[in-house]
């Protein structure tokens, strides 16, 4: 990847400085072990992931020359109760860069997955440390599959997961998705610090396709079932049980039902 050309790129202050490498064990794992002494909005790239990780301790198959493994290193000083926001803005930051250079209609199923035609093509993993009364750093990890065949996925999630290339028939340079993914992060992590929650929650229902739909969310070792109705104020999704009880649910593995 010529990170050059990305930097040329950039116009905000997220991706000024980039580390990358041809290969790490995971890019969340250094961006961590750099982030005490980088400053905030350096962004960590790699060519390919030895242990690449998803969300709820999932491996990210992450071959060499293909796709777009980067964890982007802040610190958002909001409440530990709104941690959720920094996936949310991310998955909103993803949804308009893919569209913009794939012109794929990609929607966001939450909390963190990119999908196109009911398959996953990328997904966001969050890890923060914290105090008791804010978040002092956020490591965003970002993996989007570009140039991978159906043939380069293993079986077991082939018929859930896809890339730019199996959608659109194309080859993409992955340099301008990752200029365009950070622009767009820089653009919705200052709407953050604006606080305007709102606009955000608000952009992130519209580009969803989790709303209005019947979902089962696994959380811990409780499992919910109901109507996703929307995200609140903080991220948390809302779902409306069967009971009409209302139910607040912060993280979780998501099923849309059909």
């Amino acid at each position: 990847m010529d990170i050059d050309a990305v930097k040329s790129e950039i116009k905000g202050d997220i991706g000024r400085e980039m580390v990358f490498y041809d290969t790490v064990g995971s890019t969340n794992t250094v961006a961590l072990e750099l982030a005490e002494g980088t400053e905030e909005g350096a962004v960590v790239i790699s060519d390919s992931q030895e242990k690449g990780r998803g969300r709820l301790g999932r491996s990210w198959v992450s071959p060499p020359g293909l796709n777009i493994y980067m964890s982007i290193i802040l610190r958002p000083r909001i409440e530990p109760a709104h941690v959720t926001l920094i996936t949310i803005l991310s998955a909103v930051a993803c949804t308009h860069a893919l569209r913009k250079t794939t012109g794929l209609a990609i929607a966001v199923k939450w909390p963190n997955d990119l999908m196109v035609s009911d398959r996953k093509l990328g997904g966001i993993l969050t890890e923060i440390k914290t105090t008791r009364k804010e978040i002092v750093l956020a490591v965003i990890g970002i993996g989007i599959n570009v140039n991978m065949e159906a043939g380069d996925f293993p079986e077991q999630i082939r018929m859930m997961a896809t890339s730019v290339k199996n959608e659109t028939g194309k080859s993409f340079a992955r340099e301008p998705i990752v200029s365009e993914i950070l622009n767009e992060t820089d653009r919705w992590y200052k709407v953050l610090h604006a606080g305007q929650k709102k606009e955000i929650i608000s952009e992130w229902q519209r580009l969803t396709s989790t709303l209005g739909k019947q979902v089962l969310v696994t959380a811990g070792q409780e499992t919910y079932y109901g109507l996703a109705e929307a995200i609140d104020d903080g991220g948390m999704l809302l779902v409306r049980l069967p009971t009409g009880e209302t139910k607040r649910i912060n993280s979780g593995d998501l099923t849309v039902l059909k």
